[in-house]
């Protein structure tokens, strides 16, 4: 009969694997995993602790009680080194406990990341008398859903506590992760101040993180409606996203939530790059590795700033009423209503100032429950207006086109290409000092891989009918089929304002680009003021 699968921590069947069924009565039977994962046995029913051993990965222990209605998903985590903090966001004075995977020892260092990647502290070198001792578990089944809980097994011993105080400094850390072997792995964490201490509040896109965080198997991407009955072979094959000339991302009624509670592998910075080399990847050119080409920006050119977390604004930490600016960019995509009904309601009613440097922005809700957050992707056949039956965006479809606040929505036109902007007012004081004319070009460096070509690119947003009747366009991008993104800006009665670039390029550009620097500065400095 089969008793259920195996599969490793991107749910890719891991064959021969040995499985040893030892029943309460101490009887055992073997099993081998076959070419799919599957795993047939003849066993009598009853309670079983399951012994798993694969090379390559870790052996762990599973348990599972025959007959069951569904096979049973083992999980395995291969052998590597990798990490992530738990909590991944806290204020100054607070603590997170380091979780890392590693197969042999390895050594622990804390930086902080702005213009130059800042060593803070040496956290020691990390093994145990047993051996592979600090190698972590992941639990069966689907743990997108719940986390990968690392260091919930064999980490109950206070000698094993891997707790570390938050710095008094505000920013961007990493973590660094090195063995004697030359395996390497970086993880982010993002440390709020205890109390405002600058007028400018910037954001870290932690929930985009998550969604684009495939580990365990799933992400808002890959399996976005939930892990399939097998684990996968062959993903050209198997999957609807390479195999289905009609299939689109999202199109079911329910997404299952994703846990913030797992390791981000497309987050790490290679200890050897610096802010200006080129953003290399797929995934990097959009996450944690793009936006601290901002935040290092921002202290070249000493513009003050406290950093928070997204999801900060939406649990109350973050007190917009003691900020001036607050700063959103590369690719914020994802935010619960009561993030953007608290911005939009600063920026219209109390006077606050909203700088948004990304593309593709608040373009769809979601829920955080917990340690999860809930995409509510709705059930769609695209991204155009036909596809989100007559609606600007995802946000719009529950709520409102985020245009309302920003200026402007994404929609497909340009995607996945990357031009400069061109001028269209050049007397507008966000050009100041620039030199640049109307119909110039500016924004042709970019550090930007995955869609090389300029400042405006891989996702952009324009200018819609819900946009604020006094948004005023002052460039616009070059990109294919009218595809560039519109920066523009809109004043509101309170006294608040709004300056948009709709781009996720964008600031790919600020550290090389002396144009979309001398831009950027002023805004920011002219709305500080």
């Amino acid at each position: 009969m089969l008793i259920g699968y195996v599969s490793d921590e991107r749910y890719v069947a891991v064959p021969d694997a040995l499985l040893e069924f030892v029943s309460a009565c101490g009887a055992s039977f073997e099993a081998r995993s076959r070419a799919s994962g599957a795993v047939y046995a003849e066993l009598p029913p009853g309670e079983y602790r399951v012994v798993l051993q694969k090379s390559g990965f870790g052996a762990k222990f599973s348990r599972v009680t025959l007959p069951k209605k569904e096979p049973h998903h083992f999980r395995l985590l291969s052998d590597g080194l990798m990490g992530y903090v738990w909590p991944k966001w806290v204020r100054s004075g607070e603590a997170s406990e380091f979780r890392v995977h590693s197969v042999e020892p390895y050594k622990l260092e804390l930086w902080r990341y702005g213009w130059e990647p800042e060593f803070v502290r040496a956290l020691g070198w990390h093994d145990e008398h047993g051996p592979r001792a600090v190698m972590q578990v992941t639990p069966d089944g689907d743990y997108t859903r719940t986390g990968a809980e690392w260091n919930k097994v064999g980490y109950a011993n206070s000698v094993h506590s891997q707790h570390l105080e938050a710095p008094a400094r505000s920013g961007l850390y990493y973590f660094r992760a090195s063995t004697k072997s030359g395996r390497e792995f970086s993880f982010p964490w993002i440390v709020a101040p205890a109390k405002p201490q600058a007028k400018l509040a910037l954001l870290a896109s932690n929930i985009t993180w998550n969604a684009y965080n495939n580990f365990g198997g799933r992400s808002n991407y890959i399996h976005a409606d939930g892990l399939p009955p097998t684990p996968t072979v062959n993903s050209r094959t198997e999957l609807k996203r390479y195999s289905d000339a009609g299939f689109f991302t999202w199109g079911a009624d329910d997404y299952p939530a994703l846990s913030f509670d797992r390791p981000e592998p497309f987050n790490h910075i290679d200890f050897a790059e610096r802010i200006t080399d080129p953003i290399e990847g797929r995934q990097a050119c959009h996450l944690a590795p793009a936006e601290w080409r901002l935040v290092g920006w921002l202290e070249r050119q000493n513009i003050a700033y406290d950093y928070y977390a997204e999801t900060q604004i939406d649990d109350g930490t973050l007190d917009l009423s003691a900020y001036r600016v607050l700063v959103t960019a590369v690719h914020p995509e994802y935010w619960t209503r009561r993030m953007y009904e608290r911005v939009k309601r600063w920026v219209f009613d109390e006077g606050g100032r909203l700088v948004y440097l990304g593309g593709n922005g608040l373009n769809c809700e979601v829920e955080i429950r917990g340690d999860c957050v809930r995409f509510l992707n709705g059930n769609l056949t695209g991204l155009s207006v036909e596809g989100l039956g007559g609606f600007e965006s995802r946000y719009h479809q529950r709520h409102e086109s985020e245009a309302n606040l920003l200026g402007c929505v994404f929609t497909p036109a340009g995607a996945m290409t990357g031009a400069p902007y061109r001028v269209v007012d050049a007397s507008y004081w966000a050009f100041a000092g620039s030199g640049l004319k109307n119909g110039d070009t500016f924004g042709e460096k970019s550090l930007h891989m995955r869609c090389p070509g300029g400042a405006s690119g891989h996702e952009t947003d324009k200018l819609s009918a819900s946009s604020p009747k006094n948004a005023h366009v002052i460039a616009k991008g070059l990109n294919p089929d009218d595809g560039g993104a519109h920066m523009l800006t809109f004043d509101t009665p309170s006294g608040g304002a709004v300056f948009s670039v709709g781009s996720i390029n964008f600031v790919a550009s600020l550290p090389v680009d002396e144009n979309v620097s001398r831009i950027t500065e002023n805004v920011l400095r002219k709305l500080l003021s």
